[in-house]
């Protein structure tokens, strides 16, 4: 089963293929898709949905894991915009018949470092530790990984990497 995991950003969105195997689970690909400040907003989604449409087609997932919307009083801004990029990533995903799961935020941290309310850093280090790296990863891109680990964790896979894989 191999998986997409996305963190949706307008200025940096994480992405993750995960490849669920009976002994856990390998890093197939990840990396951040970026945009501009500056750039029109229409533009700034074009190239998220126009990346992860090519990465999709590459790679051809069985499913998309998102993060679900959330919401704060102090920055509504933000879930607008969050917003703007699900609804691209979930485009991108049904012009190719791929399966989107929406994921809470505090359950993918709540299955990833064991505490619902974790902070960025704590989500970097416990993926870190789960993918055995040396050097932790972009904090978008360990957020796609953690959500696509707790997809993987839902469909039955255990959290754990491969045997033989061991990341720089």
């Amino acid at each position: 089963m191999l998986i997409l995991g996305v963190d949706p950003g307008l200025r940096a969105t994480g992405y993750a293929f995960l490849q669920g195997l009976p002994g856990g689970v390998q890093l197939v690909d990840h990396g951040l898709v970026r945009t501009d400040d500056d750039a029109p907003l229409s533009d700034r989604l074009q190239r998220i949905h126009t990346t992860l449409r090519v990465l999709l087609e590459q790679h051809r997932p069985s499913q998309v894991a998102v993060e679900d919307l959330y919401a704060t009083q102090r920055y509504p801004r933000t879930a607008i915009l969050m917003g703007h990029v699900r609804g691209v990533v979930c485009l991108a995903a049904a012009e190719l018949a791929i399966e989107v799961t929406a994921l809470p935020p505090a359950a993918v941290k709540q299955a990833i470092a064991g505490f619902g309310a974790a902070s960025k850093r704590q989500i970097q280090v416990a993926v870190q530790r789960l993918l055995r790296r040396r050097e932790p990863l972009d904090a978008h891109v360990s957020d796609a990984v953690a959500i696509c680990l707790t997809a993987l964790s839902r469909a039955g896979v255990p959290l754990r990497l491969q045997a033989q894989e061991v990341a720089p």
